[in-house]
C-alpha cells in the first residue's frame, strides 16, 4: 500500500515526535460517502480505503488530524485520528488539558467491523458539521487496531454473523486474539496500543465489538467495565450516572439497549451475570488507569446496516454525555488516582456477589430445547415469532476474594528485562540501584497454582495461585530496578506484579523458570548425607518421624522421604518457587 503524502502525519514512539510529511491537497473533490453507505449497508471498507478516507478527511478539514504511531505485527503503523475544533498539539496530548478525551477503538476483531464504518461516518459528520460539535471533548479514533486481521479478508469465518459481505479475520498477523493481550503484550499491536493509550491518556474508552451468544430483540448491548472493580468515585458515577444516561439517550432515539448477555447455549431469562473484564481485556486494562471503559456489543444476527447505525448513534450519545459531564469526569478521575494508597488494601481477585442483583426488563425470544436433526441430542432453538418482555435477574455486583496490602515499592532484579520493558512501555517511573544494598523486604514463595491443560493465546495460563510471604534480609544488587507504587500506574503495578492477581505476569508464565528445580540429588549419595543431617538436627528428625507416622503415602515412598529431607536441608536451592520481585514497606 502506498500512502499518499496528503496531510501532516506525526510518528509517535515512546521516545520521539517527528513530523514526517506535508499537506499536498489536490483540486479533485474526494467522495466522503463510505463504502458502507454506497453499498446500502451490505459492505465494509477495506483497510486501504479506510486509510485513504481519513487522510483525505484530514486534508479537507483542519479539525481532523491523523497520527502514525508505533508499528504493529503487520508492519503497518497503528493510526490515531482526532477531531478537535481548537487544535494544538498540546491541547490533544497534554496531561493537563482542560477537555475530556474519548478514545474509540475499532477492529480489534476485524470481522466485527461495525465500529469501523460507524466511526468513519461519525468523524466525517463531525468535520462537516452534520452533527453537533462537542465543545468540551476531543474525539480520538483508532480506525483499525488489528491491521493484520483486517488485511486477511474473507466471507465465511464469522459463522454466526449476519453481514457484511466481506470482513477481516479475528487473529492478527501472528494469529493472536488482541483482546487477550493488553497485559501480557506479546504483540507489537499491544505495545503500540500501550504507547498510544499512555500518550493520549483518555478519560473515556469505547471498544466496538459484535457479540456471540443468545438470541434476543436488541441490536445494541453494552459491556461497561465492572463498577465494583473500578472502585473509587468513578465507580458510583459509572454505575448510577453514565450508564443510565446512555441507556436513556438511546431510548429517546428508539434504540433499545441492554447489558451484554453473558450466556452460552442457555436462555437469558434464567438470568445472567455481568462479564468480569480482567486486565487481559481492553476495558480491564484501561481501568487500571482510571479510564471509564465500555465495549459496544451489537447483536450478530441483526442486519449489518442496523448494527452500524446503532453503533453510530451510541457513540454520538456518549460524546454528548461526556461533553456535558466533562469537568465532572476529569475531577473524578483525579480523585480516583488518590483512592488507593500505600498501606491500604487492594483487591486482586473478584467473584460475583450472589447476595445482590439487579432486575432487567428484558426483551427476548422464547427458547426451547428440541431434538437435533444432526446429533439426535437436544439443541437450543429460538422462536422469533414468540417475543417476550420479562423481568430477568442480572448479577452485576462483584466482591473481592483476595486482597493485598499496597507496598511502598517493588524491586525487580535487573535480569527480568521482559518485565522492566513492559513497565517502561506503560511509562512507569523507576530508579536503578547504584550499589549493592542489603534491605529488609517481604518475599513471596509460590505455595500453589493450577495451569490450563491446553494453550491459550500462546501461553499455558496459571490460575488459583497462592503464595506464602515472609520477611527476609535481601540483597538488592547494583542495576536492580525500584518502582514506587505511589504513581499514576499504581494499579497496573499491583495487577501485574502480585503473583496471585488474575492477570499477573506470574500467571502469564513470565516466571515459570522458578517453578523448575535446577539442582537435585543422587539418592545413593544423599542417603548418607541425609542420615548425617538427621543426626545433627533433632528437631528436624522429630518432624520427619511424625510425618512418616501420620502420612502412609509418605512413609511408603522412599523418594518422597529423601526429597522432603533435601528440601529441608541447606542443599536445597533458594531460587526454587521463590518469586524474584520483592515488596518493601506498606
Amino acid at each position: 500500500m502506498n500512502k499518499k503524502a496528503l496531510i501532516p502525519i506525526i510518528v509517535i514512539t515512546s521516545a520521539i515526535l517527528t513530523l514526517t510529511s506535508c499537506s499536498n491537497k489536490t483540486n479533485v473533490k474526494f467522495n466522503f460517502e463510505t463504502k458502507f453507505e454506497q453499498s446500502e449497508g451490505f459492505e465494509t471498507a477495506t483497510y486501504d480505503e479506510i486509510v485513504t478516507f481519513y487522510e483525505q478527511l484530514a486534508a479537507e478539514y483542519p479539525t481532523i488530524s491523523v497520527y502514525d504511531m508505533q508499528k504493529t505485527d503487520s508492519g503497518e503503523r497503528l493510526q490515531l485520528v482526532t477531531y478537535n475544533p481548537n487544535r494544538t498539539f498540546e491541547s490533544e496530548f497534554s496531561g493537563e488539558r482542560d477537555k475530556a478525551l474519548i478514545l474509540i477503538n475499532n477492529g480489534i476483531h476485524p470481522g466485527e467491523s461495525d465500529g469501523i464504518d460507524a466511526s468513519m461516518m461519525l468523524m466525517r459528520d463531525l468535520a462537516e458539521g452534520k452533527t453537533t460539535s462537542p465543545s468540551n471533548t476531543i474525539v480520538a479514533v483508532i480506525p483499525v487496531y488489528n491491521i493484520g486481521g483486517a488485511l486477511n479478508r474473507n466471507s465465511s469465518t464469522r459463522t454466526n454473523q449476519n453481514g457484511p459481505k466481506e470482513y477481516g479475520f479475528r487473529g492478527n498477523a501472528r494469529n493472536y486474539d488482541l483482546n487477550r493481550d493488553f497485559i501480557k503484550t506479546d504483540t507489537k499491536n499491544a505495545l503500540a496500543f500501550t504507547n498510544l493509550f499512555r500518550t493520549v491518556k483518555p478519560d473515556v474508552f469505547i471498544d466496538n465489538h459484535v457479540s456471540n451468544g443468545a438470541d434476543y430483540q436488541y441490536t445494541l448491548t453494552h459491556l461497561f467495565t465492572q463498577h465494583n472493580k473500578l472502585g473509587g468515585p468513578l465507580s458510583d458515577y459509572l454505575h448510577t450516572s453514565l450508564m443510565p444516561q446512555l441507556e436513556d439517550s438511546l431510548a429517546q432515539k428508539k434504540w433499545d439497549i441492554t447489558p451484554y448477555v453473558n450466556v452460552f447455549n442457555s436462555t437469558p431469562e434464567k438470568g445472567f451475570s455481568q462479564f468480569k473484564d480482567s486486565p487481559r481485556y481492553s476495558t480491564g486494562y484501561t481501568t487500571l488507569y482510571n479510564t471509564l471503559g465500555m465495549m459496544v456489543e451489537t447483536h450478530m444476527l441483526k442486519p449489518y446496516k442496523q448494527r452500524v447505525e446503532g453503533t453510530y448513534e451510541l457513540m454520538k450519545s456518549m460524546i454528548y454525555i461526556v461533553d456535558a459531564d466533562a469537568q465532572k469526569i476529569i475531577t473524578k478521575r483525579k480523585e480516583n488516582f488518590n483512592h488507593f494508597k500505600v498501606g491500604g488494601n487492594y483487591p486482586i481477585t473478584w467473584a460475583v456477589d450472589t447476595t445482590q442483583n439487579s432486575t432487567l426488563s428484558f426483551k427476548g425470544y422464547e427458547g426451547t430445547f428440541i431434538d437435533s436433526d444432526i446429533t439426535g441430542k437436544k439443541r437450543l432453538k429460538y422462536d422469533r415469532e414468540k417475543p417476550f418482555t420479562k423481568e430477568v435477574s442480572y448479577q452485576n455486583y462483584f466482591k473481592p476474594t483476595n486482597t493485598v496490602t499496597i507496598p511502598e515499592k517493588y524491586i525487580i532484579p535487573k535480569g527480568y528485562w521482559n518485565v522492566i520493558d513492559r513497565l517502561k512501555q506503560n511509562k512507569i517511573k523507576m530508579t536503578t540501584a547504584t550499589k549493592d544494598t542489603l534491605i529488609e523486604a517481604t518475599v513471596y514463595h509460590i505455595a500453589d497454582f493450577k495451569t490450563r491443560q491446553s494453550p491459550y493465546e500462546g501461553h499455558y495460563l496459571h490460575y488459583n495461585t497462592t503464595v506464602n510471604s515472609s520477611k527476609e534480609n535481601t540483597l538488592v544488587k547494583k542495576g536492580d530496578v525500584t518502582v514506587e507504587t505511589n504513581q499514576e500506574g499504581m494499579r497496573y503495578l499491583l495487577e501485574t506484579l502480585e503473583p496471585a492477581a488474575t492477570d499477573s505476569f506470574f500467571n502469564w508464565n513470565f516466571f515459570d523458570t522458578i517453578l523448575q528445580q535446577k539442582e537435585g540429588f543422587s539418592p545413593y549419595v544423599w542417603e548418607d548425607k541425609a542420615k548425617e543431617l538427621l543426626e545433627n538436627n533433632p528437631t528436624l528428625n522429630k518432624e520427619f518421624q511424625e510425618k512418616r507416622n501420620n502420612e502412609p503415602d509418605f512413609s511408603e515412598s522412599w523418594y518422597a522421604q529423601l526429597d522432603w529431607l533435601h528440601k529441608n536441608s541447606p542443599n536445597y536451592e533458594q531460587a526454587h518457587l521463590r518469586y524474584p520481585i520483592i515488596r518493601v514497606g506498606g
